[in-house]
């Protein structure tokens, strides 16, 4: 797969990224050993490098998991340090339909997937990129996009 990005001189880099719920709690929850390389992407989003976005889906995953694990305050004040970042990307009727149409093992995989169309991402930013492997946008590890993006500017 060939990828069109524009690298302009000032470092920033013209990409758009869909981020897996994966990716954002390892970030919000500090996961080990995943934190460090999820950690630079939102330092990267943080500062206008790239353009991340999370899915309205997944950000509800994600409030869910982290109060589970940490309470509500917890939870709420971490989907507000996210939104602060990342853009919430919005799910349709059409994503969904299109999803069920793609008949993936995984059904929340395949509405990211069709979300990340959507919005023309990139790449989306997940530790399970087998899970993707027949879609047409290309799936990384935060390690391989972190390598992408040394090697661009």
């Amino acid at each position: 797969m060939i990828f069109a990005l524009n690298v302009f001189r000032n470092g920033l880099v013209n990409m758009t990224i869909l981020i897996d719920t994966n990716v954002v709690l390892d970030i919000l929850l500090y996961r080990q050993p995943w934190y460090t390389n999820a950690a630079l992407i939102f330092g990267l989003t943080q500062k206008k490098r790239i353009m991340s976005y999370v899915s309205a889906s997944a950000i509800t995953d994600i409030f869910y998991i982290t109060q589970k694990e940490h309470g509500k305050n917890t939870a709420q004040e971490a989907i507000k340090r996210l939104l602060q970042v990342f853009y919430p990307a919005t799910v349709t009727d059409k994503n969904i339909y299109k999803a069920l149409e793609l008949e993936w093992h995984d059904f929340e995989d395949s509405v990211q997937f069709t979300v990340g169309e959507a919005i023309s991402a990139d790449f989306i930013v997940t530790r399970n990129t087998r899970d993707f492997g027949s879609g047409s946008i290309a799936a990384v590890t935060p390690e391989q996009f972190i390598q992408t993006i040394t090697d661009l500017v």
